[in-house]
């Protein structure tokens, strides 16, 4: 049974409140503030030096937010380890996807399942590995290591789901079979998926909603049907013409789930 707030909305597993993140105590992410919901998937989009990477990093654990809090079910998890964070049921697929390449595929679920974890489980959401178990990591093709990829960072069941560039290098037929896994992800596991991901229209069309980043701050949030609607108001987001997008926001009506008014990033 799914955890509800006041009755009715799902719990928010991630919480990210007020955060600046960035490298040497520069700031690259400005008063970031976002949520994902259990059995809900969320696509954070933008362009390349958005701060999209820094943002999954941060919340990840792989380095320390220079302000603002982080949450897990309610529990403050800013500056944690990220293996401290991964024990804790949040996982990430970075850009690169960090397979061990001279283990085969069966090593690597076993390697990261541990004593809790099922790779029977991971092998019914990715079929197509089965055929791979025996085939060391590094030989396998971009679209199979990125299934791996993702098989290992499900096999435990996690709470929360960060993946970013899940289609890197792919091609889009690929990436076609790729991204309806992490829809089968939230809506079987009940996790909470936040997913970075280039092929804006491909995200949109399984994600329930969608936030956009700018010059290291969010821009606008919406349902990701909304966004999938209205590619002026995107394409106005990505080419940083701020005034267009709020104008074109400002055409929607909040309370039919449109989109918020860009805020402007400088």
């Amino acid at each position: 049974m799914v955890a509800t707030v006041s009755g009715s909305e799902p719990a928010r597993v991630v919480e990210v409140e007020a955060l600046d993140a960035g490298y040497n105590g520069n700031p690259v992410v400005r008063d970031l503030s976002l949520y994902i919901r259990e059995a809900e998937v969320v696509a954070l989009l933008g362009a390349n030096g958005a701060g999209k990477t820094t943002t999954l990093s941060t919340i990840a654990g792989l380095q320390r937010p220079l302000a603002g809090k982080i949450r897990m079910d309610g529990k403050d998890i800013a500056g944690q380890s990220a293996h401290r964070l991964a024990r804790g049921g949040l996982s990430l697929v970075p850009e690169g996807r960090a397979l061990f390449a001279s283990l085969t595929t069966r090593e690597n679920l076993r390697l990261s399942a541990g004593r809790s974890g099922s790779p029977d489980e991971v092998l019914d959401l990715l079929p197509e590995l089965r055929k791979c178990l025996d085939r060391k990591a590094g030989l396998l093709s971009g679209g199979e290591q990125q299934m791996l990829a993702v098989g290992r960072a499900i096999v435990r069941r996690p709470r929360a789901l960060l993946i970013d560039e899940m289609s890197l290098g792919l091609a889009p037929v690929v990436v076609e079979r790729l991204l309806p896994v992490l829809r089968r992800v939230a809506d079987e596991l009940r996790t909470a998926v936040l997913l970075v991901e280039q092929h804006v229209a491909l995200a949109l069309e399984i994600a329930d909603r969608g936030y956009v980043m700018a010059h290291g701050r969010l821009i606008l949030e919406s349902s990701a049907a909304r966004l999938r609607s209205r590619r002026d108001l995107l394409k106005a987001c990505y080419l940083g013409d701020l005034d267009r997008a709020a104008e074109l926001a400002g055409d929607d009506d909040p309370a039919s789930g449109g989109a918020a008014a860009p805020e402007d990033p400088r």
